[in-house]
């Protein structure tokens, strides 16, 4: 479990293809640089907002293998080497919960269609999955590329605007965000419970 709060930027090191038994497979073995002290073998960190399990500590970073399924629905396997990727660590009993509960289940991919400033704030549209549509509400929380935020707007049908602040966009990968870009959405756990019940109840 996280709250979307990025710790830090980090940075892909290494991208390979993973054989075993002499054959390539289909998942992938990622090397991410990172300013964390202290990542234990076996811990949960969220690499832009999908949430990995660190296989290996190594000098200046640690190493994780993305499975076929976490491929799928995300963006990992484009990702190369220079990578800048958000990171946050496991949120721990007593910790602030500065963003919202995210999962670090990334429900799919989203694409920027518009960005625009707004006096010291930065508006981006973001088309999503219909998954995501479906629980996401005025004035609630959005997961984009593991970065906590608040529906700003709903402009059009499958369209979530966010509203970014300068301190985001200085501390995350949000800042350099362009049209086109493509991006990790998760919607909200809470708004995907209630459709749960909802949909039970028909």
């Amino acid at each position: 479990m996280f709250t979307g709060i990025v710790g830090a930027v980090g940075r892909v090191a290494k991208a390979t293809r993973e054989t075993g038994n002499g054959k390539r497979t289909e998942g992938l073995a990622l090397t991410i640089q990172s300013p964390y002290r202290g990542v234990k073998q076996g811990e949960s960190i969220a690499v832009n907002g999908a949430c990995l399990t660190v296989e290996k500590v190594v000098k200046g970073g640690f190493t994780v293998h993305a499975v076929a399924t976490t491929l799928g629905r995300t963006l990992i396997g484009d990702w190369r080497k220079g990578q800048p990727v958000n990171l946050e660590r496991a949120l721990r009993a007593g910790d602030r919960l500065g963003g919202h509960f995210v999962q670090g289940h990334v429900d799919g991919v989203g694409t920027v269609e518009q960005v625009a400033e707004s006096g010291d704030a930065f508006l981006v549209d973001i088309r999503v999955p219909r998954e995501v549509e479906e629980t996401t509400v005025l004035h609630g929380a959005i997961t984009v590329d593991g970065v906590s935020l608040t529906v700003n707007a709903l402009p059009g049908a499958g369209v979530v605007q966010v509203s970014l602040v300068p301190f985001t966009r200085e501390h995350t990968t949000l800042g350099r965000v362009a049209v086109g870009d493509r991006v990790h959405i998760e919607a909200d756990v809470l708004g995907k419970y209630v459709r749960q019940l909802c949909r039970s109840g028909q």
